[in-house]
């Protein structure tokens, strides 16, 4: 269920708490992996050769990491919502692990921790998140990314 706040600042009061948000569940499917190969020229065969990677050390394929990586605005999308903020760009990563294989057909989610908020030009607010995406059933986080992002009123 996604959070909403009215504003930056009401959004800002949040750091430092434990968790501020958590995302809709997504489900990875082979057609999303095949695209992202196609997209960015990674075809490994962990990847896109099912018959293969059956057989790999996975025991199907997996999906790539900067796929896993490349959510992230959509958590966030149904994560929250800030009313008052007309624009949020990402700004960069801090630090990045994949900690966890994601087979395909699994199913993904992130908590969301506001590490930092400080204002910025513009009348925005640049935000560092510790997004920790989870892999349903699973002991380990499949990524854990500390993400910048920048929000304008």
């Amino acid at each position: 269920m996604t959070k909403t706040f009215q504003t930056l600042q009401e959004l800002a009061a949040c750091v430092g708490a434990d968790e501020v948000a958590v995302s809709d569940w997504i489900t990875i499917t082979q057609t999303q992996v095949d695209q992202f190969a196609e997209a960015t020229g990674d075809r490994q065969w962990i990847h896109v050769d099912v018959e293969r990677a059956k057989a790999g050390p996975f025991g199907g394929p997996i999906a790539h990491g900067f796929l896993t990586l490349s959510l992230l605005p959509k958590f966030f999308e149904s994560a929250l919502t800030v009313v008052e903020s007309r624009m949020g760009v990402n700004y960069g990563l801090n630090r990045v692990r994949f900690m966890s294989p994601v087979p395909v057909g699994s199913r993904l989610r992130a908590r969301l921790k506001l590490l930092s908020a400080e204002p910025i030009a513009g009348d925005g607010l640049q935000m560092t998140w510790e997004t920790t995406v989870e892999l349903e059933g699973a002991a380990k986080p499949a990524c854990v990314a500390e993400s910048v992002v920048r929000r304008f009123r």
